[in-house]
Order: C-alpha cells, then structure tokens, then sequence
C-alpha cells in the first residue's frame, strides 16, 4: 500500500490523447508501478475519478483500466475535497471555462495544451491560478522525448561548440477522409471549433526552443490551407477553414536562427514524424522522437558540388547514433511524475500556466505575421 493518496479528476479522457497518453501510458501506469516516490520515501498513489459526458463510454473506460470512479457530473466531481488535481485533456475553447471553475473550487490544476486559444484568456488563467495560490501545470511532453534529451546531453555536453541554426520538420499526410479515414478528428480543420496547425504546433515549439537552445525574440510566419476539403467522421464533405501547414523562423536569443515546418500535407521521407538538425561550429545532430544521430567536426565529410555525376558520398552512413545508455520512460509519464511530486511536496516545477500562455503567445504572433506578412517580436511575458 501506498501511504499517500493524491485523488485526480481526470477530464477528457475519452478522446486519443487524454485516454492513450494520460490514462493509460501515465496515470494508470504510475499505479501500477506503486505510486510516485517523495524524497522523503514517502510514495504517493494517484486516485484517478474520470469525467466525461457520455456515460457507456466513461464507464468502459474505467473498467478497462481498473478504474473504480467515474461521474458524467463535473460539479459534484468539482465539489469533492478529498480530490485535489484537476485535469484536462479536451477542447481547448473550453478549457479556461473548465479551469477557471477548477481553480474557485480549490483544486490544483493540470492541463493539456493549449490552455486557450488567445493570449488574453492564457494570461487571466495564469493570474486567477496566481491569486489563488494553487499549483498549476501544463503539459510539455516533447522536453521528456529521449531524442530531445540526448539532443539536450550534446548542448550541456558542449558538443556543438556555438549554436547557430536549427531546422525542424514536423508532418505527415492526413488523409482527408473520402477514400480513407483521416488520422485526426474534422475539428482539427475548422477555425471557428478551435483548429489549425498553428494553434496547435507552436504550443510545443515555443517550449521546445526556449527550453533547449534560447528564449524566441521574433518571428516570421506563413501559413497555408492546402486541402480545402475534408470529410468529416459521418463522411460528410466540410470546407477546411483552418490552417494545415504552417512556415516559421524564428530569431532567439544568441543569434541562433530557427525554421520549423508544421504539415498536415506531407509525405515523410526522413527519420521520424519530427526531426531536428541542430548545426553548430564544432559538430551537428539530428534528432527524432527516440533516436539522434551526431557528426562531429573532426568527421565531417567534404562533398564537392558537381551535378554532372551521382553522388559519390553515402551522407546517412557518415552521421554515428547517441546508444541508448539510459532508460527513457514515457514522456508524458515523466512530466506527470515531476507534476505530482510538485504537488505533494512543493518540488520544483517551472512547466505552469505562464509557460502555457508563452506558447499561446507565440500562436498569436505567429497569426499575426501571417495576416500582416511581416516580422513580429515577441516580448517578455510579466511573472
């Protein structure tokens, strides 16, 4: 037995993320494996009551995965003292509703991202948390990747001298639904129910650039509709109003100078569904979702540009892999873990809705560039 109980209102967790990444690869795995371990030794065990609007689904979920609560009633959920977290995994036009009435009953909060769809929400969200004085997080899964940790042992590691570029690939084709099912609900492709790529992209590239290689100062962004109809999960024809690709560079902090490529259009021929290719003066590195690939000055081939004949050079065979020296755990179990040991013993965690509304912040510059096809800075959030 664990000698903590730490009960979660889970919300949203009968659509793809909340159920697969958040019930059943962190929560239920945390319980599985015995609770979360304090510093002290104490071990916490999580309590989860899962919340939805449909109840056949709800409780399929709960016996699935050895859930012994569940409730369609968010209030009398919201109204329990013996629950201290709220989470959220669904719309994201709900979600500073949702939070907002977590936050006046007491809980402490935890949240997918985005935490709104506009700036101004993002920002009364984190102040209302603030006044509150309740421990509130979001989710930034991509820092806990084990391609983006070795990428980050290579920074700490001095490995690529001085950074000066970084090039993001991030896409794959969706199908739009007449001939094959779509990979993604319909919602994801019309703006007035909270889609688009932009929204839902830069979120994670905000964390991932301040986190790893220095803080975004300004930034250029195109975006793009290119299929302009899709059919919906009734197989219905809809008119695609949202965004699906995405073009961005951004400037950051020590001359380093970013692209990322969002897609929702592309056929992948490179690594994985996301690489980075980190360049720098002493050595470069690509990374993925699990592995990363590092060429160093010292081996770095010496192609000559000559279009007459084929390439002489196999470039992958010239890049050596990061081994796996360490074990990685779920990315999205980690961030948890980090979370709830916040939560029970006040250990740091940096991940809260101020960071959320810095990603919020940089989908609005971004949606303002494209609009004004322009530069735009990005300024310091206050604290």
């Amino acid at each position: 037995m664990a000698d903590k109980r730490l009960g979660i209102i889970m919300h949203g967790i009968t659509g793809r993320m909340g159920m697969n990444q958040h019930l059943a690869r962190s929560v239920t795995a945390i319980m599985k494996q015995g609770g979360v371990t304090l510093s002290d030794g104490t071990r916490v065990m999580p309590d989860p009551i899962l919340v939805g609007r449909n109840a056949d689904k709800v409780e399929r979920l709960a016996r699935a995965y050895g859930v012994s609560r569940w409730t369609t009633d968010l209030d009398q959920a919201l109204a329990n003292r013996d629950d201290a977290v709220f989470f959220d995994a669904a719309s994201t036009q709900l979600r500073p509703t949702l939070l907002k009435k977590a936050i006046a009953a007491g809980k402490h909060v935890y949240c997918e991202k985005p935490v709104a769809t506009n700036l101004a929400e993002a920002i009364d969200l984190y102040r209302a948390a603030k006044q509150a004085g309740i421990k509130h997080g979001v989710v930034q899964d991509k820092l806990w990747l084990p391609g983006l940790l070795k990428l980050k042992m290579l920074i700490d590691s001095g490995f690529f001298g001085r950074i000066f570029a970084v090039r993001g690939e991030f896409g794959y084709w969706v199908f739009e639904g007449d001939w094959q099912p779509a990979q993604r609900p319909s919602w994801n492709y019309r703006r007035e129910d909270g889609g688009g790529i932009i929204l839902d992209m830069l979120c994670h590239w905000r964390y991932v650039l301040d986190n790893l290689f220095g803080g975004v100062k300004s930034l250029t962004c195109l975006g793009a509709t290119h299929i302009p109809d899709r059919w919906d999960e009734q197989g219905r024809r809809y008119q695609a109003t949202a965004d699906d690709a995405a073009y961005a560079t951004f400037q950051l902090e020590g001359g380093v100078i970013a692209h990322i490529n969002s897609s929702w259009d592309v056929r992948v021929r490179r690594d994985d569904l996301v690489t980075f290719q980190v360049d720098g003066t002493h050595g470069s590195a690509v990374a993925g979702l699990t592995k990363c690939w590092t060429q160093a000055r010292v081996n770095t081939p010496k192609p000559v540009w000559n279009p007459d004949i084929p390439q002489t050079i196999d470039f992958f065979s010239t890049w050596q892999e990061v081994p796996d020296n360490v074990v990685y755990d779920n990315a999205f179990k980690a961030q948890w873990e980090l979370y709830i040991r916040h939560v029970c013993e006040n250990a740091p965690f940096k991940w809260d809705l101020r960071e959320g509304a810095k990603g919020v912040q940089l989908v609005d510059c971004a949606l303002t560039s494209w609009a004004e096809r322009r530069w735009v800075d990005v300024p310091e959030l206050a604290a």
